[in-house]
């Protein structure tokens, strides 16, 4: 099995109100070095067999007209994860 994995993220124009305030929350924590924090979703699709191109493809159709939702948000990465566990 091969896992592709979708990354979708706000469109840098949109207010992200998830991440101002996972930002401060870090702040409060003493995590002080991060100047902002945007919340994005991440999706792990699997496939049979290895990972081709078709399937790489597939997935930012997929991402760009199902996952998304192309008013407020970008697919930022289409990509093969190499740590999924083959059988």
């Amino acid at each position: 099995m091969g896992r592709v994995v979708v990354d979708v993220m706000p469109k840098p124009e949109i207010l992200d109100p998830q991440g101002k305030a996972v930002a401060a929350a870090l702040s409060r924590l003493g995590f002080d070095q991060f100047a902002s924090v945007r919340q994005g979703k991440r999706f792990e699709l699997e496939v049979e067999g290895e990972v081709t191109q078709e399937a790489l493809d597939a997935a930012r159709a997929a991402g760009e007209q199902v996952l998304s939702n192309p008013v407020i948000e970008d697919v930022v990465a289409v990509y093969a994860d190499e740590t999924a566990v083959t059988a």
